[in-house]
């Protein structure tokens, strides 16, 4: 099987990702979306907090670049590498992203080096989730 949405909506990605418009965020996001943070053991489920914790990380990253792209064989699946700045801290990482059929994003973890800033992205995010979570 081929899945030939899956270009389409990386396109769609970088296009989001230029003109911050997350409008694009919700079409590409599937309802059973899961997201894998490289700093929280379990996973997050659902297009709704998925697309929280993507429209917020977008405003925490400064000098956002994405780098090189890797699509597999069957084009199911993408890998994204990137740089970025957050609170000072110089950080390089990739987004590894699994889609449907329709093109609509169904996985995407993230792994980031160096600690340093991993660990000031996890404090940024847990200040933006603190204010959000009842308490």
């Amino acid at each position: 099987m081929s899945y030939t949405n899956s270009k389409p909506a990386v396109q769609k990605w970088h296009e989001m990702i230029k003109t911050r418009d997350m409008g694009i965020l919700s079409e590409l996001l599937a309802d059973d979306v899961v997201f894998r943070s490289p700093v929280a053991f379990k996973p997050y489920e659902g297009k709704q907090v998925v697309y929280f914790i993507l429209t917020n990380v977008i405003q925490v990253f400064e000098n956002f670049t994405y780098h090189r792209e890797f699509f597999t064989e069957d084009e199911q699946s993408v890998v994204l590498e990137f740089s970025a700045i957050v609170s000072e801290k110089q950080l390089k990482g990739i987004d590894m992203i699994r889609f449907n059929e329709q093109g609509q994003i169904v996985e995407f973890e993230v792994m980031i080096r160096p600690k340093q800033g991993l660990e000031a992205l996890a404090v940024q995010m847990a200040e933006r989730f603190a204010k959000y979570q009842p308490a």
